[in-house]
């Protein structure tokens, strides 16, 4: 609390006791831990390194516990026909959303249980090497290296184009359809190299026949990705399916022929359920 909150006495403010009893007890588990965890200065407070160290343990710990009990609950339930869909504002439940009359004429034994989860690095790399944990399926874009990667399986649902989001205030949002000419001069935001074969391809297809396209890395599609986008006059390679992630973005398709797998993350082993559930997904979409 101390450390979110910058200071003793705002911490004190936010626990609703006083600011002595707040610098009592970081004095206590400094000393009980022998670790200096706090620069005071007439400013306010900072973590030294050790504190840094311990802060981010601590909230490890802490979520991890809260995950336990999730676990628990789950455990818990008497209908073992749920199916949990782990959503987050780049993993949208609306394509089995959109499914779900058809699959529920199919699988009407089967439910639905919604779990939203924060779209972190830790989180991402967590739920997708234990899906069937907490969470059997997530919606979401992937290939054969990040399922390796990620250590999980994928059900294709569609082929969805590589579009450009742009903000509603870019000059480039009047038009509906681009040419790679008009990213050119441009900053265009994509994942870093390795983590889509069918990024690295349009990548490497804009290095060498646009070098024009100023192409910026960055390490996961998060909300403050799309922020950047929209503060800036940045563009952000995305898929039509996160036309919704921000309103004050326009996402537009480009005169390329590039385009990824959508579809449904899963364990490899799933369970008797998760399997029901996809060959029912499987049926709706042959229409058989």
């Amino acid at each position: 609390m101390a450390a979110d909150a910058g200071s003793f006495s705002k911490a004190a403010e936010q626990m609703f006791i006083t600011p002595t009893a707040v610098i009592k007890q970081i004095n206590l588990l400094e000393e009980a831990l022998d670790v200096k965890l706090f620069n005071r200065t007439h400013r306010g407070l900072t973590l030294t390194k050790a504190g840094v160290s311990l802060y981010k343990d601590t909230k490890y710990i802490i979520q991890y516990c809260r995950d336990s009990v999730s676990r628990a609950k789950n455990a818990m339930q008497e209908d073992i026909n749920i199916i949990r869909i782990g959503t987050s504002p780049m993993t949208p439940a609306q394509a089995l959303m959109e499914l779900w009359p058809a699959l529920h004429e199919r699988c009407p034994e089967v439910k639905f249980q919604i779990v939203p989860f924060d779209n972190t690095p830790e989180n991402a790399r967590d739920i997708l090497a234990n899906l069937g944990r907490d969470i059997d399926v997530v919606a979401g874009i992937f290939d054969e290296t990040m399922l390796e990667l990620r250590n999980c399986a994928g059900f294709e649902l569609s082929r969805e184009p590589l579009c450009v989001a742009v903000s509603i205030y870019h000059p480039l949002a009047e038009k509906t359809r681009l040419t790679v000419e008009d990213l050119h001069g441009q900053n265009l935001l994509m994942m870093h190299r390795n983590w889509s074969n069918y990024v690295d391809e349009l990548r490497d297809e804009l290095w060498q026949e646009h070098p024009q396209v100023n192409i910026v890395d960055f390490d996961l599609y998060r909300l403050e990705v799309f922020n950047r986008c929209e503060n800036g006059s940045d563009l952000l390679l995305v898929v039509p399916p996160w036309a919704n992630v921000h309103p004050l973005l326009k996402v537009i398709p480009v005169e390329w022929s590039h385009s990824i797998p959508y579809g449904l993350l899963h364990s490899p082993t799933p369970s008797r359920t998760v399997k029901k559930f996809l060959k029912g997904v499987r049926a709706v979409i042959s229409g058989k």
